[in-house]
C-alpha cells in the first residue's frame, strides 16, 4: 500500500472490484485482498492507527476506517449472495431432467455360467432321485484324505498342491468328503450329490485356485457299472444334448476299483475331430468308479452288502463345454458383457 493512500481510496477500488466480480472464488480473493487478517489493504489502516499520537485525529480515523470496513463487508456479503444463487441456478440447468424424454430400456439380468451350469446337474440329478447334500469348506484331513483312501505319503497331499489351515485342517480339495459324512449320517441306500466350491493351488487358463465340483454317490445293493454307466449318458445327452454319445475308459482314482474316466463325444464337431477335442473326437468330463470296499467301511456301511458308485466333476469344466468358453478365467473376471452373452 502506498503511505500517502487514503482508506477511502482503497474502499472505493475494493467497491469496484466486489461489483465486477464475476463468481465465488474471485468474491473470495476479492475479500483477502482487502480484509485479509495479515495484511489486508483496510486491515493495514487499522493497524496504521496505533502510530497516531493525536486522540482526536485518531478517533476520527479509526471511525471512518471502521465505516468503510462495513461497506465493503456489506458490499462483500450482497455480492456473495447474488453469485450463489447464479450459480445455483446454472447447476439446476445444467442438471435439469427432462420427465417427457422416454426412459432407457431396462437390461435384464443373467444367470453366471457357474450359477447355470450347477443349477442344470442339479436339475438333471434330481430327475434321477439324486439328493443335494453339503459339508464343510474347511475340513479335517481326516476326511478329506485318509478315509477316502489318500494316506500319509499320498501325492495330492502336497503342500504344493493343497491349502492346509493348520496341521489337522485344510481348505478341502474335492467334495469327496461329504461322501463320507453323508454315509455315517444317512446310511444305506444311498443317493446323493454334493455341489459346492473346492481349493487347490492351480491357476492357468484351465484352473483356478477356486472352483465347484459336484460329487455323486450311489450306493445300494447289487449297484453294478452298468448303472453308472447308463446314470452318465443320461446325463451327457441332458446336459450337452441327445447325439451325445459317452466313452468309459481305465484309470485308478484311490477312492474307487475299478476306476474310469469319463468322455463325451465332442459337442463341436460331433466326434469327427477338430481342435476342441484335439483330433480325437472326445472330450473327458469326468471321473468315476465302483466305490471302494473299503471307503464304503469307513461310512459306516456294510461292503458285503451293499456296493456303490461315485462320480464327481468339475462345474466350470461343465460350463465351458455348454456354453464355448476357452478361458476358465473369464468365469471370475465379473465382466458383465461376457456374462450377458453366455
Amino acid at each position: 500500500m502506498a503511505p500517502d493512500e487514503a482508506p477511502h481510496e482503497v474502499a472505493a477500488r475494493a467497491l469496484s472490484e466486489i461489483e465486477g466480480a464475476r463468481d465465488l472464488q474471485e468474491l473470495d480473493r476479492i475479500r483477502a485482498r482487502y480484509l485479509g487478517r495479515k495484511d489486508g489493504l483496510l486491515t493495514l489502516h487499522r493497524r496504521n492507527l496505533g502510530r497516531i499520537t493525536d486522540p482526536e485525529a485518531k478517533r476520527q480515523l479509526g471511525q471512518t476506517v471502521n465505516e468503510l470496513v462495513a461497506r465493503v463487508e456489506d458490499a462483500l456479503a450482497e455480492a456473495h449472495a447474488v453469485l450463489l444463487q447464479q450459480a445455483e441456478e446454472r447447476a439446476l440447468r445444467d442438471e435439469a431432467i427432462d420427465l417427457t424424454v422416454p426412459a432407457p430400456p431396462l437390461r435384464r439380468g443373467a444367470l453366471h455360467p457357474v450359477t447355470r451350469a450347477a443349477r442344470d446337474i442339479r436339475r438333471i440329478f434330481g430327475h434321477l432321485g439324486y439328493t443335494a447334500v453339503g459339508g464343510p469348506e474347511i475340513e479335517y484331513d481326516r476326511y478329506n484324505f485318509e478315509l477316502v483312501n489318500q494316506p500319509e505319503g499320498h501325492p495330492a497331499r502336497d503342500l504344493q498342491d493343497t491349502f492346509y489351515v493348520d496341521d489337522a485342517r485344510l481348505l478341502r480339495t474335492h467334495t469327496s468328503p461329504v461322501q463320507i459324512r453323508a454315509m455315517v449320517a444317512l446310511g444305506a441306500p444311498l443317493k446323493v450329490i454334493v455341489p459346492g466350491k473346492t481349493y487347490r493351488r492351480d491357476n492357468d487358463p484351465t484352473h483356478s485356485p477356486m472352483f465347484h465340483q459336484v460329487e455323486g454317490l450311489y450306493v445300494d445293493e447289487d449297484v453294478s457299472l452298468a448303472d453308472l454307466k447308463g446314470t452318465l449318458e443320461f446325463f451327457a445327452r441332458s446336459m450337452f444334448g441327445p447325439s451325445r454319445a459317452i466313452r468309459l475308459r481305465p484309470h485308478h482314482f484311490p477312492f474307487t476299483e475299478p476306476s474310469l474316466e469319463v468322455d463325451v463325444s465332442c459337442m463341436v464337431c460331433g466326434g469327427d475331430g477338430c481342435g476342441t477335442c484335439k483330433g480325437s473326437g472326445w472330450i473327458e468330463i469326468l471321473g468315476s468308479g465302483m466305490v471302494h470296499p473299503e471307503v464304503l467301511r469307513n461310512g459306516g456301511v456294510d461292503p458285503d452288502r451293499y456296493s456303490g458308485f461315485a462320480f464327481g466333476m468339475g462345474i466350470e469344466r461343465i460350463a465351458q463345454l455348454a456354453y464355448g468358453i476357452d478361458d476358465v478365467r473369464l468365469l471370475y473376471e465379473n465382466d458383465v458383457r461376457f456374462i450377458r452373452q453366455t
